[in-house]
């Protein structure tokens, strides 16, 4: 398996510049979360990396070279907009992809039955599309971008509109693709499925990447947060503590950004002056959180003090 290297893309619709610069990398083995705002060029840069679309600058390389329209064949690719023939029967829609991608019908066939198997649509095999609800048909959608065994996957926003059942399915569809040596690229709004499944995450804003990592560096990037409860201290207490750079108010306590020079030691100090501390620990910031931060303008948090 080879890595899928986005470089420098860059793409306008019209006046309005939809990618900028933008580069990452998904190497053999690794689930990439793609996550952003609408609009924010994750679906621009997939229908790129595809050949759906062509870049103004930059391009899609795999394995050191450009990704052309045979090298794109060998890529799965299920789009947020679904591609679906919708009078067409599961099954020879399965089929007719596996031959449009090359293969005999005999193995065409095959791979219908083995992943309509294994995504749970072996009684849906002779269903028109439009007959199947949306879950399935999010089902069939990805077995269309798996029937020919491709070398990359590419999934926009495959998790919408699932059932928890059918997310638990899909989600270990990807990981078992990943851990055949697939790079695996995927954009979701879910940011909690992103969390549980990456490896590393880009985050994309008005197309830039404005951080990516795994999310420990990106947890590391972040300002250290701790939560603290503090039986008998004064409310603003916060406010005169040289350790505190900023503070939120909780029911049960407050959570913490330390200021620059000040450590955990130096706030415990400071709160034992106040009252009994009963808790302080670390507070790490969940994937939510961490977009928040990078995607919206900032703005104080509700109770959000100094």
């Amino acid at each position: 398996m080879k890595t899928l290297e986005i470089n420098a893309l860059s793409k306008r619709y019209g006046e309005r510049l939809a990618l900028d610069s933008l580069s990452f990398t998904v190497p053999p083995g690794e689930i990439f979360g793609f996550v952003g705002s609408n609009g924010a060029g994750k679906t621009t840069t997939m229908r790129i990396a595809v050949g759906v679309l062509r870049a103004d600058e930059g391009d899609v390389r795999y394995g050191g070279a450009p990704v052309d329209v045979h090298t794109s064949a060998r890529f799965g690719y299920m789009p947020e907009e679904r591609g679906l023939y919708p009078k067409m029967t599961v099954a020879k829609h399965l089929v007719y992809l596996g031959r449009l991608h090359g293969l005999s019908t005999k193995d065409a066939r095959a791979a219908m039955l083995r992943w309509t198997e294994r995504l749970h649509l072996s009684e849906r095999r002779d269903s028109a599309i439009d007959a199947l609800s949306l879950g399935n048909r999010q089902r069939v959608q990805l077995a269309a971008a798996l029937v020919h065994d491709p070398d990359v996957l590419i999934l926009d926003e495959p998790f919408s509109g699932l059932d928890p059942l059918a997310v638990q399915d899909m989600a270990q569809v990807i990981k078992e693709k990943a851990a055949d040596g697939a790079p695996v690229l995927f954009s979701s709004h879910q940011l909690d499925l992103v969390e549980r499944l990456c490896d590393r995450v880009g985050v994309v804003r008005e197309g830039r990447l404005a951080a990516c990592g795994s999310l420990d560096v990106l947890h590391s990037a972040g300002p250290a947060r701790l939560f603290l409860q503090v039986d008998g201290a004064r409310a603003d207490w916060p406010d005169r503590c040289a350790a505190v750079a900023a503070y939120e108010a909780h029911e049960d306590g407050i959570l913490v950004e330390l200021a620059a020079g000040h450590d955990e030691n130096d706030l415990l100090r400071a709160a034992v002056d106040q009252g009994r501390v009963r808790r302080m620990a670390w507070q790490r910031p969940t994937l939510t959180e961490m977009f928040r931060d990078l995607i919206e303008p900032a703005e104080p948090a509700e109770g959000a003090v100094r």
